[in-house]
């Protein structure tokens, strides 16, 4: 790891605040419709609710909080980290199923959330013994600390667990990852290395949901690293999100694909003022080259890709700035990472330039393990490598590309099939919106190529227009035999497209 990188790594993300609060005190940290934080204020706050979560037992134990995006969301998520807790993000709109799967998990000292969750949750939380506390301005407001100058208490080491952040919730039971203070701050520093913002001048939308990594790291706490301020949005709306940028002088915007595609969409788009931004940093899922090409001609501004996982602390890789980018491609391993493509049986062999195999990684992000999952965590952690489960490639100047989920890889007629391939074919045709390929079980040829699409509104293609495009652009064997049409395909909270789901319809249907 370069001297540089070392230099500018802190302890703990709280550290992180604690010196902003120290050089830029009166400058805006937060901002969320009406209220406002400056640094000093969310320092206070967040110091005088980490007294109160100690008293609750949160320092060495976790501490759950479902909140949507708020101050509050932000204020706890830094309060549980300064009292030494492990925090403990869960998904707003879970069902009360998964919602104990992961309480019961995770055994949490105690349950933060939004007011209106209050009447749903509290069967549970009663069932389970479990204290809760509901936060927010019509609940416990965690603005109620501002200007007290309130101290921070004893802070934790850089070992001890910050943060454990539960994933795979689509595809069966969710698993517990957990963070060290250390390993999530020096991801903060890596990212910075390959997207150095402008300290004390930077202003960062967040509309990415912050129970997810991909808020926190590269909304929340870039935002505080930087110095900047960070606008919080409770949730999409193109509108919203459109008005923000231009009020606000956003200069950075971390967004999923669904919302460049929805913001692209919007009637209002053309109009819009988005003079200010200087980066979108794309992330939770891929990116179509075609939005990517689309949003760079209509918005102005770059997209820098990347690729991580929650397992990764989370960033692995990214399109750094200030270099030439490739189009379809998440860049290179941030410093301090190693990354590497192998066999995907196996996992031994290292695969030269080009050639498709799992992706594995390591460096000083990495996670410690799985919560009570040993042999997952053995099965995931293997000689110093985390064994990403990812299909890719990387060139010889070490940019990686993604193919596809190493469980998504369809194998038809003896062929490897990448559905991300297939995609991104699919996306380049003018009348589709949003395409999903899976594999479907075929007696003769092992598994089938079937596309859920979505189509634009008026157009008149017919599938065997589609078959032609496709057919055009890729080889016989990568051909989608059945095109089925939606009016929108499944995604998870944070925008990826459900492939399980979409295998679960195949599947009540009888597919083939």
């Amino acid at each position: 790891m370069s001297d540089l990188l070392i230099r500018s790594t802190h302890e703990t993300v709280v550290h992180m605040l604690a010196s902003a609060a120290g050089t830029h005190a009166g400058a805006e940290a937060i901002v969320d419709g009406e209220r406002r934080l400056s640094y000093g204020a969310l320092l206070s706050c967040v110091a005088g609710f980490a007294k109160e979560l100690e008293v609750h037992g949160a320092r060495g134990g976790r501490v759950a909080l479902m909140a949507g995006n708020s101050l509050e969301c932000a204020v706890a998520l830094y309060a549980i980290h300064a009292a030494g807790g492990q925090a403990v993000p869960v998904n707003p709109h879970y069902t009360l199923r998964e919602l104990e799967q992961i309480l019961t998990d995770c055994e949490p000292v105690l349950m933060l959330h939004d007011p209106d969750l209050g009447s749903s949750i509290a069967p549970l939380l009663g069932r389970l013994g479990l204290p809760a506390m509901a936060i927010g301005p019509d609940g416990h407001a965690l603005d109620r600390w501002a200007g007290q100058g309130i101290a921070l208490p004893p802070l934790p080491a850089s070992s001890a667990l910050a943060t454990l952040q539960y994933t795979g919730g689509t595809t069966g039971r969710p698993k517990g990852v957990n963070i060290t203070h250390g390993q999530m701050a020096v991801n903060v520093a890596q990212r910075e290395a390959a997207l150095p913002t402008r300290p004390g001048d930077e202003t960062v939308l967040c509309v990415m949901p912050l129970f997810h990594v991909f808020a926190t790291s590269m909304c929340l706490y870039l935002a505080v690293n930087c110095q900047g301020r960070l606008v919080i949005l409770p949730r999409y709306r193109p509108d919203w999100v459109l008005d923000a940028i231009a009020r606000h002088r956003v200069t950075r915007l971390p967004a999923g694909p669904t919302i460049l595609s929805g913001l692209m969409g919007f009637e209002g788009f053309g109009a819009a003022d988005l003079s200010s931004l200087r980066a979108v940093y794309s992330g939770s899922a891929a990116l179509p080259e075609v939005v990517l090409q689309q949003w760079e001609e209509a918005g102005g501004c770059p997209i820098y890709e990347g690729y991580g996982q929650s397992e990764a602390g989370p960033v692995l890789s990214y399109q750094y700035e200030g270099e030439p980018r490739q189009p379809g491609t998440v860049g290179r391993a941030v410093p301090g990472t190693e990354i590497e493509i192998v066999d995907p049986i196996e996992g031994r062999a290292v695969l030269s330039a080009g050639e498709v195999g799992e992706i594995r990684a390591r460096g000083p992000q990495i996670m410690t393990g799985y919560r009570n999952r040993p042999e997952e965590t053995a099965a995931a952690l293997r000689g110093g490598w985390l064994y990403t489960g990812d299909l890719g490639t990387l060139d010889k100047a070490g940019t990686l590309t993604i193919r596809d989920r190493k469980k998504d890889m369809v194998i038809t007629g003896g062929h490897n099939v990448y559905p991300r391939e297939v995609e991104e074919v699919l996306h380049a045709h003018p009348d589709i919106d949003e395409a999903g390929v899976i594999g479907v079980p075929d007696s003769y040829r092992g598994e089938i190529l079937v596309a859920y699409l979505v189509m634009r509104p008026g157009c008149s293609v017919t599938d065997e227009d589609l078959r032609n495009h496709c057919a055009a652009n890729l080889a016989k064997y990568k051909l989608p035999v059945r095109f089925e049409h939606a009016d929108s395909l499944p995604r998870t909270t944070v925008g990826k497209l459900d492939k399980a789901a979409l295998r679960g319809q195949a599947q009540e249907r009888g597919e083939p």
